[in-house]
């Protein structure tokens, strides 16, 4: 008897949790043929902000879809009551003026006035040296609606080839700056990149399709300009490095060049080998030397890939024991193979 009332005990506590579920889900469920919508807060906010939007009769929300391009927004149903919702903007949202569009389980739907911020933003950008005519694709987000690009503190615009969300592609004007970021504006306003693009017809030449300057291949392994790859123009300068080998290879001018103060930076672009690997920057006139004792400035090389290197010249002093007559790049090996890699646009930078 006492296994029996126990039973009915447990039972009877059973029903009393499902009945009190069921009440609490139905409570938090409960959909309203007018939902009513007092106030979102904040109304003008970018991707990922938190929304906060009040009201009555706005439980049971199904779908929460910013209208511009029908963007849904994620959103947890245990934030949803009767008297608020909390959501946050998509970040794939489109900018600007436009509904947020709520639709409840009965099907019935609260259109609510939102302006998304949206600025362009730029993360990489496929160059950063350019001349008239050159095409440069960056790549970010809200690029969609981009409508003007222009050099920063000049008139000169870039010419829109291609746009999409993630992806614009430009063509670069004519201009007499050394370097400058571009200002992208689009619905939401304008911005100013962090990436500084340099005029190559400004630049001192050291390589770029060929040798510039009165500079020639110095270099101690096999060298020489190559049209296999290129990351401007056509040609390249192949840097080949033999197994087992610690050498340097890289640029000479004979007569020597003297100190440039004007100029703040030495850029170039190099295409990796075969794996990773740390080369050293080299020069003559460097307080370490020509070759393999000069390890002060190592740069990172990754394999396969073109990469963008922008030193300066402050921490390079390639003038500290006179005139420059050799520039190049060492490397300790390499131990396995062969190796070769490709620099293109070394220049001096304004």
């Amino acid at each position: 008897m006492k296994t029996i009332k126990n039973l009915k005990i447990f039972l009877l506590a059973g029903v009393l949790i499902l009945a009190g579920c069921t009440k609490e889900e139905q409570s938090e469920s409960k959909a309203s043929k007018n939902p009513v919508a007092d106030k979102l807060d904040p109304e003008k906010a970018s991707g990922n902000t938190v929304l906060t939007l009040t009201g009555s009769g706005l439980g049971g929300i199904t779908s929460v879809v910013f209208e511009k391009g029908n963007v849904p927004a994620p959103f947890n149903p245990t934030l949803n009551t009767d008297r608020a919702l909390i959501f946050r903007v998509p970040d794939t949202a489109n900018g600007g003026a436009q509904n947020i569009i709520l639709t409840n389980r009965l099907g019935a739907q609260l259109k609510v006035p939102f302006n998304v911020v949206a600025l362009p933003l730029v993360n990489t950008a496929s160059n950063y040296n350019f001349i008239e005519g050159t095409e440069i694709t960056l790549v970010g987000n809200n690029l969609q609606d981009v409508t003007s690009i222009t050099i920063d503190g000049t008139a000169a615009a870039a010419s829109i080839v291609t746009q999409s969300k993630k992806e614009l592609v430009i063509k670069m004007p004519a201009t007499t700056v050394n370097s400058a970021k571009l200002v992208l504006t689009n619905s939401t306003g304008p911005i100013t990149t962090n990436q500084v693009f340099v005029n190559l017809d400004k630049a001192y030449k050291i390589f770029t399709d060929d040798y510039g300057n009165g500079f020639e291949n110095g270099s101690w392994g096999p060298a020489s300009i190559s049209s296999a790859f290129a990351k401007s123009g056509t040609k390249s300068f192949k840097a080949g490095y033999n197994k087992g080998n610690w050498s340097a290879d890289g640029f000479a001018n004979w007569n020597g060049v003297a100190s440039m103060p004007e100029y703040n930076y030495l850029s170039f672009w190099v295409k990796g080998a075969s794996a990773d690997y740390t080369l050293y920057v080299t020069g003559d006139a460097r307080a370490g030397g020509y070759g393999n004792s000069d390890r002060s400035v190592p740069i990172a090389v990754p394999a396969n890939v073109w990469t963008y290197f922008k030193i300066p010249m402050t921490t390079l002093e390639l003038w500290k024991k006179g005139p420059m007559k050799q520039l190049g790049f060492w490397i300790e090996g390499p131990e396995k193979q062969d190796e070769a890699f490709y620099f293109d646009d070394v220049i001096l930078v304004k």
